[in-house]
This record gives structure tokens, sequence and C-alpha cells, in this order.
């Protein structure tokens, strides 16, 4: 039984010069020992929409769709990869690992685990052919985080105070005049920044305008702000670990105020300015640029979010509660 074979990058050159030579297809077929039906279709199959016939690039083309004819259902066979797609999107949004485990039990003679799934499912888009699977996992990432997460750089700020050492009565809330700090996150291609500010007791904020990201900047801001501050409220602040705080120790030196800082990668151990934050992104939006906002602009968003009653404070309002403490600091 006689087989096909595909034409030869060399048969395409041999093609292509005595088609240039003006031969016939049926004499030039004779000379290749093919079917003049063969090339006619070799000829119409790469000169489509008024292009030119050239043997390398008719090769490299004819390599691609043999790629692609030979493609074969991902994951082992056709049912294991029906089984991911199914349980994957709706209305079953199942996790990669439940998918794996269920597998094994619904077809004993069928196994893999997660790992293989996640592989596949942020594989090359020609393997996925276009399916974007990971539009239906939990996060939607379009791109696969590390497995075991980020690697936890070495601690700045080795001479700022472990969290570990803040007083009792900053962790209970059981005095006022501790503070925390941070940064805002803005647009990277922003010039200017915004520092927020939280009394941990009464919530309230300070919101500040920086005019750049230097640390310089950002302590001459704490240093204004906490000056208007009454003296019983200046007792100790909480920074966490970025290069924005690194002039801490001259902060201290000019407010007698000691700092905390937070483990790195641990933003939860300063939990009521991340929280503030989190409110303030209400007004200004993650992905909206702060060069135009002015200091008065963030001073409304302040009175705003300083009046506004929470639950914590027994809906007070941040404001009322910062009264009650200065009519009496035992309270």
């Amino acid at each position: 039984m006689r087989t096909y074979h595909h034409l030869s990058l060399e048969e395409r050159e041999k093609l292509f010069a005595r088609k240039e030579s003006r031969e016939s297809l049926r004499e030039i077929a004779r000379r290749l020992g093919r079917s003049h039906s063969s090339l006619s279709r070799e000829l119409k199959r790469h000169t489509k929409y008024g292009k030119n016939y050239l043997p390398c690039i008719a090769d490299r083309r004819s390599t691609i769709w043999a790629d692609r004819q030979r493609y074969r259902a991902p994951l082992k066979c056709p049912l294991v990869f029906l089984y991911l797609r199914k349980h994957l999107r709706k209305p079953y949004y199942w996790s990669p690992e439940q998918i794996a485990a269920r597998l094994s039990i619904d077809y004993p003679e069928y196994s893999f685990n997660d790992e293989t799934i996640y592989r596949y499912i942020y594989s090359q888009r020609s393997k996925t052919r276009g399916m974007k699977l990971w539009q239906h996992l939990t996060f939607h990432r379009k791109r696969r985080m590390k497995k075991h997460g980020r690697k936890v750089k070495a601690v700045r700020l080795p001479t700022a105070l472990p969290i570990e050492m803040r007083p009792e009565a900053a962790n209970t809330r059981c005095e006022a005049g501790h503070w925390e700090t941070d940064n805002v996150g803005t647009v990277t291609t922003d010039k200017t920044g915004i520092s927020a500010t939280v009394e941990r007791k009464s919530r309230v904020m300070r919101i500040r305008k920086l005019k750049d990201q230097k640390s310089q900047t950002k302590r001459k801001a704490l240093v204004i702000q906490l000056k208007h501050e009454n003296q019983t409220l200046r007792k100790t602040m909480t920074i966490d670990r970025g290069s924005e705080n690194s002039q801490h120790e001259k902060f201290t030196k000019q407010t007698m105020m000691p700092v905390y800082a937070c483990n790195s990668y641990h933003s939860w151990e300063k939990g009521s300015i991340e929280n503030g934050i989190g409110r303030l992104k209400k007004f200004v939006p993650k992905k909206q640029s702060v060069d135009n906002l002015t200091q008065k602009d963030l001073t409304r968003i302040e009175n705003i979010m300083n009046n506004t009653p929470r639950k914590c404070l027994g809906y007070l309002t941040p404001n009322e509660m910062l009264e009650r403490i200065l009519a009496n600091p035992r309270t």
C-alpha cells in the first residue's frame, strides 16, 4: 500500500525553480515522482491572496499546520480533559485541588495532581486553545504567582524597635496616643504621594499630601502633624519597614516618640492604618493619580472620615471619641 509523504524543502525548491523556468506541472511532477494534482494543491495553498510562492515560507507554514493537526487532548486523554473543563467552569467552580482529588474517585484508572492542572491552565495559548481557563479560578489571576509565595528580603530598618516590644496599652487600645502610619499606594507614575496616620484608640485619621516619596518628606509631614496634636496624644508610632520610614531615628529625636516597626510582609500587625487606608480608597481609588489632589481636598476627605459613625466606637464618630478622650484622659 502506497503512503503519502509531504513535500520536503528540497522538493519545494525544485518545484519553485522549474516553475520559474516555465515548465508544466505535469512535467515537473514526472521529474519529482509526484502527482501533478499534489503540486497544484501545493501552489494554491501557499499563493492565496496574491502571495508569491516561496519554498522556505511554504515549508515553515506546512510544519506549523502539521503540528496543529497532531494536537492531542491534553491531560492524558479527552475524558480527563473534559472532566477538568466541566468542573472548573460554571456552575461547579471547583478548585484544581478538588478536581484532582475527585477524579481518582470517579475514575480510579486515572489520576493527576493539582500542580499538573495549574501548569496546564497557565501554559502557552497554543496548548489551551485560547480558552482562558484562569478566569475560572478563585482569584482570576492572568499570570500565575509563585507556588510558595514571594521570598522575604533582608529586614530593613534594623535599628527600629520590633513591634513585639510595643506597650500593651497600645495593643489593647486602652490608652490614647499610639499612632500607626503608612503611605497610600498610588499610580507608579505619580511624583507626589499621600501619608495617612491613625490614632489607634479613637480611630482619628490624619491625611497629608507629600510632595515626593522621599523619607525626609515623610518625616517632616509626621512631625508637623504631631505638633498640632495634644501633648497627651504623643506616645508611640508604628510603621512598616518601607524605605520611606528610614528616618525614624530623627523622628524620635524630634518628637520623643519611640517608633515600632512591624515584621516584613506582616501588614496586618498595623491593622488600624490598613483599615483606614481601605476606607480612604472609597475617595481615592487605587488607579487614580493623586498628583492633582491638593491638601485642601485631602482635608475635606479627612473631615468626612472622622465624622463618620464607627461600629467599633459604639457608633460614635472618631472626632466625638477623641473629644471624650481629651475631656477625660482616663476613659
